[in-house]
């Protein structure tokens, strides 16, 4: 478990129960969603967040793109078997945030309203892609789509 954050695990091989750890699977070389990621905290009822590098080969990521779920196009979280992609992610995280801090009480305000997540999220997203872009980061791609390696 990452030192100093409380129900929380980066990369851990070694997960916990299946219905005790929630999964958030995101481009870590996206410093925008790095910093995000890092910074946010779930309730210790609702589990273990466990953040995951959408651009390692990993199991999470076979079951996202056998799902037709594009990661450059949204983050997802999985709990309880789920997968939750973009804006339903956001939301989601939003309902489980354990509030505690500035941050996390900003984004539980911000994105516990699925209406206000999905209207917020595809802006995020835009200057997301926007800066990839400016950074020269190629795509994830995991959906193996021909001419779709760049931002």
């Amino acid at each position: 478990m990452a030192q100093g954050l409380p129900n929380r695990k980066v990369d851990d091989p070694q997960p916990a129960a299946e219905a005790e750890e929630v999964l958030l699977v995101y481009d870590r070389e996206c410093p925008a969603c790095d910093v995000y990621c890092r910074m946010v905290h779930i309730q210790p009822s609702a589990g273990t967040l466990r953040i995951v590098n959408a651009r390692d080969p990993n199991p999470v990521m076979e079951e996202i793109t056998e799902a037709g779920l594009d990661i450059d196009q949204g983050m997802v979280v999985k709990k309880d078997g789920r997968l939750y992609y973009g804006s339903e992610a956001i939301h989601v995280l939003a309902r489980l945030s354990s509030r505690t801090g500035v941050f996390n009480r900003i984004s539980y305000y911000l994105f516990r309203s699925r209406t206000a997540a999905h209207l917020l999220y595809p802006p995020l997203r835009a200057c997301r892609n926007l800066l990839l872009k400016a950074l020269g980061k190629a795509k994830i791609n995991n959906l193996g789509i021909e001419g779709n390696d760049r931002f």
